[in-house]
């Protein structure tokens, strides 16, 4: 019986609270969820490390905290925005990791989505039965591979103004979004400095202890009498991107980033910081988790994406959100916490009153603003987090042009 009610629900599929809480075998539920601490691009400990070597020490730190053989990896799937040839690098580092020579390796990018599609696309696989058991990697190297704006554009391509809207700054399309919704300089610095006072609130009660895994990297260090460059072995335990005892006055003080675009309202205080660092998250069917004995920190329900305007790319999860409720049969009054990437706060800002969300149930423990944004990680870096303390449901939500929202 218990069987033929698990067939029926893939073609009349169950929705709301209650069927989202109901455990089958062949639920998709994550049992690893590890990160690397974030730090601040071409600043920090991780400022030197090449990307494939960033990668190499994510897929060790995989190997030796995952509690399954190697071998037994149906596919890994690395999300990727800035690196040329990400694809040569992710395989060249499962290797020389420890992954064998049978587990294969993808890349996908969707901009700043990148990460979550990682793990949605490993999800889908478990779901349809192709694999058993998968792995999803989100990393960036914004040191390395820094993002020096779009490539050249057609002319004919160009000619169409959304399609060279595709090719503007960022800052440009935060701007947009504050003009064009009328979002305030005071509320959008209300609203960063809140993700900075939760960020450090959370670090200093140790809330990361149990996801983030140390990286001992090496740092040149050049000496500014002789000009000499020497290296030095350091180890990264911890974000280094949180400004302690940040206030809304002291982020009012900051002048405008981009005082050419708009009202010149987003400056380098209410804007997620450049960022290196990486996340990865083990996969697997329930049935083989506990076949295993292996923790189930939580099950992935669904993922839900769309499409947005170029020039105000951050809306996004102010859609993604409401589809991603409409397909599980559930209302924003069902949920208990909310991730939304914070690459800015117009956008952030944004998305929470067109939701309608309370604020004390969004970004609880702080958002890129604070962590900084590495374009791809795998967003929730804080989902084993809170997986860990909480029997909840979680939407978590990252921005891009294309918006997208997973349940957790």
């Amino acid at each position: 019986m218990q069987r033929l009610k698990q067939i029926s629900s893939h073609f009349y599929p169950l929705s709301g609270v209650s069927a989202l809480q109901e455990k089958h075998p062949d639920d998709v539920v994550v049992t690893m969820a590890i990160r690397s601490p974030l730090t601040k691009a071409k600043k920090g400990a991780l400022r030197d490390t090449p990307f494939d070597e960033l990668m190499f020490q994510m897929f060790q730190h995989v190997i030796a905290h995952s509690q399954v053989d190697p071998a037994s990896v149906g596919d890994i799937c690395v999300g990727n925005v800035l690196a040329p040839g990400p694809g040569y690098h992710a395989r060249s580092a499962a290797l020389a990791a420890g992954f064998p020579d049978n587990v294969p390796v993808q890349v996908v990018n969707r901009f700043c989505s990148s990460g979550l599609m990682a793990l949605t696309v490993i999800a889908n696989q478990i779901r349809s039965g192709q694999i058993e058991i998968g792995l999803a990697v989100g990393i960036e190297s914004m040191s390395q591979n820094p993002d020096v704006s779009a490539p050249p554009q057609s002319e004919i391509v160009g000619a169409v103004p959304a399609a060279k809207d595709c090719t503007q700054p960022m800052g440009w399309t935060s701007e947009n979004v504050a003009q064009d919704y009328n979002i305030s300089r005071e509320v959008m610095d209300t609203f960063a400095a809140l993700s900075f006072q939760r960020a450090e609130m959370a670090q200093k009660s140790g809330r990361f202890a149990q996801e983030i895994v140390p990286f001992t990297v090496f740092v040149d260090e050049k000496d500014l009498v002789t000009g000499t460059t020497s290296r030095r072995r350091v180890t990264a335990t911890e974000d280094d991107g949180i400004r302690l005892g940040t206030t809304k006055e002291s982020l009012l003080k900051i002048r405008s980033a981009f005082p050419q675009w708009g009202h010149g309202r987003t400056t380098g205080g209410n804007a997620s910081q450049l960022t290196d660092g990486a996340a990865a998250a083990l996969l697997m069917t329930r049935r083989k988790a506990e076949e295993l004995g292996l923790p189930i920190l939580g099950k992935h329900v669904t993922t839900a994406i769309v499409g947005t305007p170029p020039r105000v790319m951050g809306v996004g999860p102010a859609y993604a959100i409401p589809m991603a409720l409409e397909s599980t049969g559930l209302s924003i009054a069902d949920v208990d916490l909310f991730e939304i990437n914070e690459a800015f706060a117009s956008q952030y800002v944004y998305c929470i009153q067109k939701l309608g969300l309370d604020s004390e149930k969004v970004n609880v423990n702080g958002g890129a603003i604070a962590f900084g944004h590495p374009l791809d990680k795998l967003i929730g870096v804080w989902d084993g987090y809170v997986a860990r303390v909480c029997d909840r449901l979680q939407p978590v939500c990252t921005s891009c042009s294309e918006g997208a929202a997973r349940f957790l």
